[in-house]
């Protein structure tokens, strides 16, 4: 039992955005207090929200063992995606600041000649040297071809007579979910969750 209550559930807030995991067990103490409601795939490829009792009733008592919780008096399926009633807001995040998101906000493309290329063609370019003082932040790195790199060199784009296509930002947050990898994903949340890409932070390898 105790196996089964401490399985992870997935969690919507009010604006059907995924937000957080908890346990079977929590997800149960939520929906029974009215604060949740159990989001469930109907055959024609919609989704239904239940409450406690439409729930409960819902629980078929031909569903898979392992896939239902039983009391002394309840049988109830596990819920596996719930969404809260009174929650809209996101946690509050930031992007990490790593190689793969990086080439994802600038979407792969040099920003010195507008150019899109493979992943493997391209590398991270200090706006502003290092040597002259430039850190290695959201601010003062842009993904550039190698031809680019060369030209560019130790020198500031003024210098090189060069110009970028866009100013580098801080991106801000896109919602997901921290899942590891090696857990389990059940296949109903995945129309919700958007896993995110981890990577070791970047430090002051870059050109």
């Amino acid at each position: 039992m105790n196996g089964t209550l401490n399985q992870q559930v997935l969690v919507l807030n009010r604006l059907w955005q995924a937000v957080n995991l908890c346990s079977v067990r929590r997800a149960l103490t939520l929906l029974f207090e009215g604060h949740a409601q159990v989001v469930a795939g109907t055959p024609d490829g919609d989704f239904r929200t239940y409450n406690f009792s439409q729930w409960r009733d819902f629980s078929d008592p031909a569903s898979d063992p392992d896939d239902v919780v039983r009391t002394v008096t309840l049988r109830i399926r596990i819920p596996r995606v719930i969404l809260l009633m009174f929650f809209d807001r996101l946690p509050r995040k930031e992007v990490k600041f790593t190689r793969h998101n990086i080439f994802e906000r600038d979407r792969n493309t040099c920003q010195y000649c507008g150019r899109i290329f493979d992943r493997r063609d391209l590398n991270l370019d200090h706006v502003i040297p290092r040597d002259r003082g430039g850190p290695t932040t959201w601010e003062n790195i842009v993904c550039s071809c190698i031809p680019c790199n060369t030209r560019k060199a130790n020198h500031s784009p003024a210098e090189a007579g060069m110009r970028l296509v866009r100013k580098p930002k801080r991106p801000k947050w896109r919602p997901f979910v921290q899942v590891s990898y090696g857990a389990p994903i059940h296949e109903s949340w995945k129309h919700f969750l958007d896993i995110a890409y981890w990577n070791v932070e970047l430090g002051g390898e870059t050109s």
